[in-house]
Protein backbone atom coordinates (compact mmCIF):
# COMPACT_ATOMS: atom_id res chain seq x y z
CA UNK A 1 0.00 0.00 0.00
CA UNK A 2 1.18 3.47 -0.69
CA UNK A 3 1.16 6.22 1.70
CA UNK A 4 1.61 10.10 2.07
CA UNK A 5 3.85 11.94 -0.40
CA UNK A 6 4.57 8.45 -2.28
CA UNK A 7 0.51 7.58 -2.39
CA UNK A 8 -0.28 11.87 -3.70
CA UNK A 9 2.99 11.25 -6.63
CA UNK A 10 2.28 8.03 -7.69
CA UNK A 11 -2.07 9.08 -7.79
CA UNK A 12 -1.06 11.96 -9.81
CA UNK A 13 1.06 10.25 -12.00
CA UNK A 14 -1.08 7.72 -13.43
CA UNK A 15 -4.83 9.66 -12.32
CA UNK A 16 -5.40 7.14 -9.87
CA UNK A 17 -4.32 3.88 -11.79
CA UNK A 18 -2.30 3.61 -8.62
CA UNK A 19 -3.70 4.64 -5.37
CA UNK A 20 -7.24 4.95 -5.84
CA UNK A 21 -8.60 2.00 -4.28
CA UNK A 22 -7.46 1.19 -0.78
CA UNK A 23 -8.11 -1.64 1.85
CA UNK A 24 -9.81 -4.42 1.70
CA UNK A 25 -13.39 -3.34 2.01
CA UNK A 26 -13.93 -1.01 -0.60
CA UNK A 27 -12.44 1.92 0.63
CA UNK A 28 -11.71 4.53 -2.56
CA UNK A 29 -9.24 7.76 -2.07
CA UNK A 30 -9.03 10.99 -3.56
CA UNK A 31 -6.02 13.66 -3.87
CA UNK A 32 -7.45 16.76 -1.40
CA UNK A 33 -5.28 19.98 -2.40
CA UNK A 34 -5.47 22.65 0.10
CA UNK A 35 -3.37 26.06 0.89
CA UNK A 36 -1.30 26.11 3.56
CA UNK A 37 -2.61 28.56 6.66
CA UNK A 38 1.07 29.79 7.66
CA UNK A 39 3.14 28.84 4.23
CA UNK A 40 0.67 30.02 1.50
CA UNK A 41 1.96 26.77 -0.01
CA UNK A 42 -0.40 24.02 -1.99
CA UNK A 43 -0.43 20.60 0.35
CA UNK A 44 -1.53 17.64 -1.08
CA UNK A 45 -3.36 14.60 0.58
CA UNK A 46 -4.24 10.91 0.06
CA UNK A 47 -7.84 10.61 1.57
CA UNK A 48 -10.70 8.00 1.78
CA UNK A 49 -13.41 9.34 0.89
CA UNK A 50 -17.28 8.39 0.59
CA UNK A 51 -19.55 10.28 -2.45
CA UNK A 52 -22.24 11.33 -0.48
CA UNK A 53 -25.44 13.51 -1.72
CA UNK A 54 -23.48 15.13 -4.38
CA UNK A 55 -20.85 15.32 -1.93
CA UNK A 56 -17.63 13.91 -1.59
CA UNK A 57 -17.02 13.40 2.11
CA UNK A 58 -13.79 13.16 4.01
CA UNK A 59 -12.63 12.26 8.01
CA UNK A 60 -10.49 14.61 9.61
CA UNK A 61 -9.20 11.99 11.93
CA UNK A 62 -5.85 12.24 12.26
CA UNK A 63 -5.62 8.70 13.63
CA UNK A 64 -7.59 9.81 16.46
CA UNK A 65 -5.13 12.46 17.41
CA UNK A 66 -5.53 15.32 19.75
CA UNK A 67 -5.97 18.09 17.32
CA UNK A 68 -7.85 18.39 13.90
CA UNK A 69 -4.93 17.32 10.92
CA UNK A 70 -3.37 20.12 9.32
CA UNK A 71 -5.49 19.90 6.18
CA UNK A 72 -8.32 20.47 7.87
CA UNK A 73 -6.92 23.72 9.54
CA UNK A 74 -6.06 24.65 6.28
CA UNK A 75 -9.48 24.45 4.94
CA UNK A 76 -10.66 26.42 8.03
CA UNK A 77 -8.53 29.01 6.99
CA UNK A 78 -9.52 28.78 3.35
CA UNK A 79 -12.19 26.67 2.41
CA UNK A 80 -11.63 26.76 -1.36
CA UNK A 81 -9.63 23.54 -2.46
CA UNK A 82 -8.43 21.28 -4.99
CA UNK A 83 -9.79 17.72 -5.68
CA UNK A 84 -8.56 14.77 -7.84
CA UNK A 85 -10.97 11.75 -7.88
CA UNK A 86 -8.79 9.40 -10.73
CA UNK A 87 -8.70 11.92 -13.78
CA UNK A 88 -11.07 14.21 -12.87
CA UNK A 89 -10.16 17.05 -11.40
CA UNK A 90 -11.88 19.99 -9.76
CA UNK A 91 -12.58 22.75 -7.70
CA UNK A 92 -14.56 22.41 -4.41
CA UNK A 93 -15.21 24.28 -1.43
CA UNK A 94 -15.09 22.30 1.96
CA UNK A 95 -17.34 22.19 4.85
CA UNK A 96 -17.69 20.49 8.43
CA UNK A 97 -21.05 17.93 8.15
CA UNK A 98 -23.74 19.50 10.16
CA UNK A 99 -24.36 17.43 13.19
CA UNK A 100 -27.02 15.49 11.54
CA UNK A 101 -25.43 14.60 8.38
CA UNK A 102 -22.26 13.38 10.04
CA UNK A 103 -24.90 11.01 11.87
CA UNK A 104 -25.80 9.37 8.81
CA UNK A 105 -22.19 9.35 7.28
CA UNK A 106 -20.31 8.20 9.87
CA UNK A 107 -21.38 4.41 9.47
CA UNK A 108 -20.65 4.73 5.91
CA UNK A 109 -17.27 6.09 6.29
CA UNK A 110 -16.54 3.22 9.17
CA UNK A 111 -17.68 0.72 6.39
CA UNK A 112 -14.56 0.90 4.31
CA UNK A 113 -12.35 2.01 7.44
CA UNK A 114 -13.24 -0.07 11.13
CA UNK A 115 -10.63 1.97 12.40
CA UNK A 116 -12.16 5.38 11.82
CA UNK A 117 -14.57 4.18 15.52
CA UNK A 118 -11.14 2.83 16.91
CA UNK A 119 -9.58 6.48 16.85
CA UNK A 120 -12.81 8.01 18.33
CA UNK A 121 -11.30 6.05 21.78
CA UNK A 122 -8.16 7.63 21.31
CA UNK A 123 -9.47 11.54 21.75
CA UNK A 124 -11.78 13.46 23.48
CA UNK A 125 -12.92 15.51 20.31
CA UNK A 126 -15.23 14.56 17.80
CA UNK A 127 -13.65 13.68 15.02
CA UNK A 128 -15.30 15.87 12.00
CA UNK A 129 -16.14 14.74 8.58
CA UNK A 130 -15.96 17.56 5.90
CA UNK A 131 -18.12 17.83 3.03
CA UNK A 132 -16.42 18.35 -0.37
CA UNK A 133 -18.61 20.37 -3.00
CA UNK A 134 -17.96 20.86 -6.63
CA UNK A 135 -17.90 24.28 -7.65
Amino acid sequence: MLYGAEHVKRYEETDGAEGYDWGDRGGKILILSTVGRKSGEERKHALIYREVDGGYAVVSSDGGAARHPNWHLNLEADPHVKVQIKADRFAAKARVASPEERAKIWPLMVEVWPDYDEYTKKTDREIPIVILERQ
